[in-house]
């Protein structure tokens, strides 16, 4: 997949193109589906499936008080774009220049002069242009005079099983409303990462630097891996998780080979400020199970929570707290030995017992 940041990295011959536009946060089953079928059709008419998006997100530069956490940053963003089967993705930088283009203005300098689209997919509440002045019956005039067809999509919800209403309907999707970047953070929110890999399609992922932290977990015993501050990926709710460490940067930016046995790795993740030792600033960190060598310092590494054992807690002591973590370690062991593996291209396939005579008491770091 292509992905151009500036309009003069669109090759001057490109096209004809499918063209969407959107925010794409998180790259829910919404979006995935709307995406693959949109890359079919592109192929069967001979075209180019592009995204047109954007960073940062419009919300944070118009309200920056008080826009929502981002699901995903750009480099996982893309990622999940790519495996939709897009041809191309087009970033544009946001702000409130951008922002002023009139909704011609947009139509014409993006979709028509350098994607040379011949269809645009959008939503039936699609805003475009200076105050969101744009909207379907605009972009359907402007496909008139411009030439390129507007392909309305409806929103996508979760399918019903053979037997809508019953206890196995029910079960299979608790909460029945359209899947969206909203439903995702709502459920974040509550901690609830099974019920949001189900709207996903996929574990929610926090993705950060490796850094320094205050050394407790190693003394202990148990070193976890602390994201920078900078981590991106909406932090849930706090808690300790079961989760997969995908290591995708080693410390020199040299990417992490798929082949390296030690690029997917169960692990133990706490979510919190540490009450128990009277911590002030919330953090994310991961004990790597059953690993007490691993040199994760200044690497990039991206957490996939699977599920949420317990809320964070204050423990009374220091033996209190490390008999929860060896409880909270075989419970992440055994969650995980069933789940599938972190990232999208393979890994181990489940939770072994390396290491174990080294680590089997091992825990998470001082859990929040």
């Amino acid at each position: 997949m292509q992905v151009w940041r500036e309009l003069s990295d669109v090759p001057a011959d490109f096209g004809p193109s499918v063209v969407t536009i959107g925010n794409f946060d998180g790259v829910h089953r919404g979006h995935v589906s709307v995406l693959r079928r949109m890359c079919a059709d592109a192929a069967a008419a001979g075209a180019q499936a592009v995204a047109v998006t954007f960073s940062p997100h419009p919300q944070q530069v118009h309200r920056p008080d008080t826009a929502p956490p981002l699901l995903t940053g750009d480099a996982d963003r893309l990622e999940l774009l790519e495996q939709t089967g897009l041809d191309a993705v087009l970033l544009l930088e946001y702000t409130l220049e951008f922002a002023r283009q009139t909704p011609e203005e947009f139509v014409q300098r993006y979709l028509v002069d350098v994607l040379h689209a011949q269809t645009v997919v959008v939503g039936r509440d699609v805003r475009f242009g200076i105050d969101n002045s744009g909207d379907l019956a605009t972009m359907v005039a402007l496909g008139r005079t411009h030439g390129f067809a507007v392909e309305v999509i409806e929103d996508v919800t979760p399918a019903r099983s053979a037997d809508p209403g019953s206890a196995e309907d029910r079960a299979a999707d608790p909460l029945r409303r359209r899947w969206s970047s909203t439903w995702v953070r709502e459920l974040l929110e509550a901690g609830d990462v099974v019920q949001a890999a189900r709207v996903l399609g996929r574990p929610h992922r926090v993705r950060g630097v490796v850094v320094h932290g205050d050394a407790r977990g190693r003394d202990l015993g148990f070193p976890t891996a602390n994201l920078s501050q900078e981590a991106e990926g909406m932090v849930p709710a706090d808690g300790v998780y079961a989760g997969w460490l995908r290591r995708v940067l080693h410390a020199d930016g040299s990417p992490v080979e798929a082949a390296d046995p030690d690029r997917v790795l169960p692990a133990a993740v706490s979510i919190g400020t540490n009450p128990t030792f009277d911590g002030v600033q919330r953090r994310v960190e991961a004990y790597v199970l059953d690993r007490t060598d691993l040199d994760l310092y200044d690497e990039v590494v991206v957490l996939e929570l699977v599920e949420r054992l317990r809320p964070t807690l204050r423990f009374d002591s220091i033996d209190e707290l490390l008999v929860r973590m060896h409880e909270d370690v075989a419970r992440v062991r055994e969650i995980l030995d069933g789940s599938p593996t972190g990232g999208t291209d393979g890994g181990t396939d489940k939770v072994t017992e390396a290491g174990a005579d080294a680590g089997a008491d091992a825990g998470t770091g001082p859990a929040a």
